[in-house]
């Protein structure tokens, strides 16, 4: 009995491996043809510069490349043309097969002057409406021009520059010309650049020079930048062999800050993938910490602010209150009015993209916490509860800082909140930097009043 069982089971195990067909394993599908990755376009009914395009067949995951810095991934989308000439536009669309591509060229016969009202074309370049052209420069006298910090920094936090710390390196001479027709760019380098030692095999006749490497390097002129703004960040690519800066390989870099006066970036490092480094610009002819290109001085303070401050004469000095992190900065009615605040007046900031943006303030004197006063308070109106931060800075270096969190736990309503400042030392700070809705991106509109030192 029991070598029958056996039998049966042997024979109906063997003929269940036997059953299993080629045909009841998963397949990954068919992968589309280039047909299917086929798309038609038409100018809009407003404007021959502005495009449709529709893909032609459902049922896929769409990607569109517009050969214009922007890119889509729906089904129907559109793109802008502010300049004339040819564009190849390629859609890519996937599934669970694989995925296949198809291009068409665009041609845009006139140059559309009112799609360069982009803000950010116009602080990059000066404007349609203004040269058209702007040259930037290292701000090298400033602390922290020039940087080192992990993949996921804000800024440099491995190394950061001193005035005039890269002097003769050939970072400094080189000049980044910013262009709104056709988006042209010029990299002025007067004969020489600053590079990554590790870049060196790229460069003939580089050498060793202030821990990396100066090369010789011509002019790089006519090249072109796209700015690409995306859901998280906005970045620069720069086309050719130009670059911007201390040349590491990258030549896509991550907009941090981008006012008149000052372009902040952030970028990779494609020998080492866990750095990123950091490059902060200004006009060429800024008079701010000595206009970028040279010298090595502190910059003078030359503040006659002092605390407290309650906004009543509805005003700020704005040449010693700055908004960053594409953070505002203006002056409002205080509508929100209540026992905690009953000022006519408030600042009112709208939180910028970046995670560390926020308003800061130069004092005429550094602040005092050898008596009594212990704390720097503040009034705030949030739109939710969350982190706030405040930070006291050296103005003449921006080395020695000190900086402590606290928490708003009112939303939609005012609240003070303060922070213990009794270790700080005395004589040392002459700057205060707020960071309303810290490390959150787009925190909101938050109300500002009463910095007071208490």
């Amino acid at each position: 009995m029991k070598k029958t069982t056996l039998l049966f089971l042997s024979l109906a195990l063997i003929l269940g491996i036997s059953s299993c067909k080629p045909d009841d394993e998963p397949t990954l599908g068919t992968a589309p043809t280039k047909a299917d990755a086929a798309f038609t376009y038409a100018a809009s009914t407003d404007n021959d510069n502005i495009i449709n395009f529709i893909a032609t067949n459902a049922g896929f995951t769409y990607s569109w490349d517009f050969d214009n810095g922007t890119n889509a991934s729906t089904k129907e989308a559109t793109a802008e043309y502010p300049n004339k000439g040819t564009y190849t536009v390629t859609l890519t669309v996937f599934n669970s097969g694989g995925s296949a591509s198809s291009s068409q060229d665009v041609i845009i016969a006139e140059d559309d002057a009112s799609l360069l009202s982009n803000p950010k074309f116009t602080l990059l370049t000066g404007g349609a409406a203004g040269s058209g052209s702007k040259t930037w420069v290292i701000d090298s006298t400033r602390v922290g021009h020039f940087g080192v910090g992990d993949l996921d920094s804000d800024g440099p936090i491995h190394y950061s520059a001193s005035p005039g710390d890269k002097a003769n390196s050939g970072l400094y001479s080189d000049r980044y010309v910013f262009t709104l027709t056709g988006f042209k760019f010029d990299h002025i380098t007067n004969g020489s650049v600053f590079i990554n030692n590790d870049q060196m095999s790229e460069f003939p006749g580089s050498y060793e020079n202030s821990d990396d490497a100066t090369a010789p390097f011509q002019n790089q002129t006519d090249e072109t930048w796209v700015l690409t703004e995306g859901e998280e960040d906005t970045t620069i690519t720069i086309s050719g062999q130009a670059f911007i800066g201390f040349y590491t390989g990258s030549r896509t870099y991550e907009i941090l800050n981008l006012s008149e006066n000052e372009l902040y970036i952030k970028y990779t490092d494609s020998k080492d993938a866990t750095l990123s480094w950091f490059i902060r610009l200004v006009p060429e002819d800024f008079p701010v910490d000595g206009g970028g290109g040279g010298g090595g001085e502190d910059p003078v303070n030359t503040s006659t602010l002092s605390l407290p401050f309650n906004f009543e004469a509805g005003t700020v000095d704005t040449s010693q209150w700055e908004a960053f992190g594409g953070s505002t900065l203006e002056v409002v009615d205080n509508t929100m009015s209540s026992a905690i605040n009953t000022s006519t007046k408030a600042v009112q900031t709208i939180h910028g993209e970046q995670t560390w943006a926020g308003l800061a303030v130069t004092l005429k004197d550094p602040l005092d916490f050898s008596g009594d006063k212990k704390t720097i308070a503040v009034k705030v109106y949030a739109p939710t509860t969350g982190e706030f931060r405040i930070k006291l800075e050296d103005f003449a270096t921006g080395k020695i800082v000190i900086e402590e969190d606290v928490m708003v736990t009112k939303a939609n309503e005012w609240q003070e909140i303060s922070i213990d400042f009794s270790e700080a030392a005395t004589g040392t700070y002459d700057k205060i930097a707020i960071f309303p809705g810290w490390n959150i991106a787009n925190a909101g509109t938050f109300l500002i009043d009463d910095i007071s030192q208490k």
